[in-house]
């Protein structure tokens, strides 16, 4: 258990979700891959082919994602509390999920995956940002 001042907690379930969005994250590049056979398209080109472009840019910008996801969601789970953040962390994944899909079968489709996401991490953001400066001041 981790005495932060503001809760205790043991972090476990914040590691859980992370990890989660690692696999989450490894498994949209196998699609990558898949796509690229598909595709006939042959490395290092990533143009070419609609299809093979749609699963890639969905990767790509699961990776724009993460890069604030999981500092956030070890901050607010520091900060906040751990059900807090695994929560909204459960969310992110579950937004990504959505997002990839539709973005796979028509990128017009890609918004309700994009907002469920963005306001996850927002949420984040904005729980471990308080979170700290409570704990600062």
């Amino acid at each position: 258990m981790m005495e932060t001042g503001l809760v205790e907690t043991d972090m476990s379930a914040v590691v859980a979700i992370a990890m989660l969005a690692l696999v989450e994250y490894l498994y949209f590049g196998v699609e990558v891959g898949r796509a690229r056979v598909r595709s006939g398209l042959k490395a290092p080109a990533v143009t070419g082919d609609p299809q093979f472009e749609r699963v890639y840019r969905a990767h790509y910008n699961t990776l724009e994602q993460l890069i604030v996801f999981l500092p956030a969601l070890f901050a607010a789970g520091y900060y906040v509390h751990e059900l807090y953040a695994a929560t909204a962390g459960v969310a992110f994944l579950i937004g990504r999920a959505m997002y990839f899909r539709a973005y796979v079968r028509d990128p017009a489709t890609r918004g309700p995956g994009f907002l469920v996401g963005m306001l996850a991490n927002l949420a984040l953001v904005l729980g471990g940002l308080v979170g700290a400066l409570v704990a600062a001041f």
